[in-house]
């Protein structure tokens, strides 16, 4: 088995931001190979990133970006649990991601649980309007309704939309993915949208 050198725990830190401790343990667990000890350390941190998703958000910053016409601009609040999950390059690169994200798709909350009740009621009689004089059994309709709203959240929700960049993830999906790769809870504050005309 290859010796353990702080050299490498202190590379497999760099690329995966665990812990030393975790580091040096999906080292020794995969006999030194720097690969397989990153793969061990996603796979432990996707399976605790929903434990992590409790901690409370307090550190973060305040990201921006303004599109090349000057029309159209974005500021939100990223938040996590420390300052030093704060300064990291790739942190403030997720921030800008999600920047970019609002200014293509045009969310109006952050989640689900922002969506006001009145409007989800407003929605959902809408809903059931359309489907009035189909003839369709109660039930039936609900379950209409009820995929129409989700399909709502997944146009209106920053955290349910499909990622610009690639359709078969969703915002939450690439939030709990940097969540398990830095063992700390990350939240959307606010955001704000500006266009002119």
């Amino acid at each position: 088995m290859a010796e353990i050198t702080s050299e490498m725990i202190k590379e497999l830190r760099d690329k995966t931001q665990a812990g030393m401790l975790d580091c040096k343990k999906a080292l020794a667990d995969t006999g030194g190979d720097m690969e397989k000890a990153v793969e061990l350390l996603r796979k432990k941190g996707l399976a605790s990133a929903d434990k992590k998703m409790g901690r409370e958000a307090s550190e973060g910053i305040v990201a921006s970006y303004i599109h090349s016409n000057r029309k159209l601009g974005v500021l939100i609040e990223l938040k996590t649990v420390t300052d030093f999950v704060a300064r990291n390059q790739d942190f403030q690169d997720l921030a800008k991601e999600l920047c970019m994200q609002i200014a293509a798709s045009n969310p109006l909350y952050v989640s689900i649980e922002d969506v006001p009740e009145s409007v989800i009621q407003k929605e959902k009689e809408i809903y059931r309007a359309q489907m009035k004089d189909s003839g369709k059994p109660e039930n039936v309709v609900e379950k209409i309704v009820d995929g129409k709203l989700n399909k709502y959240y997944q146009d209106v929700c920053l955290l349910e939309q499909e990622y610009i960049k690639d359709s078969s993830q969703k915002i939450k999906d690439i939030i709990k993915a940097k969540i398990a790769n830095y063992g700390e809870n990350i939240e959307v504050g606010k955001f704000v949208r500006f266009q002119i005309g």
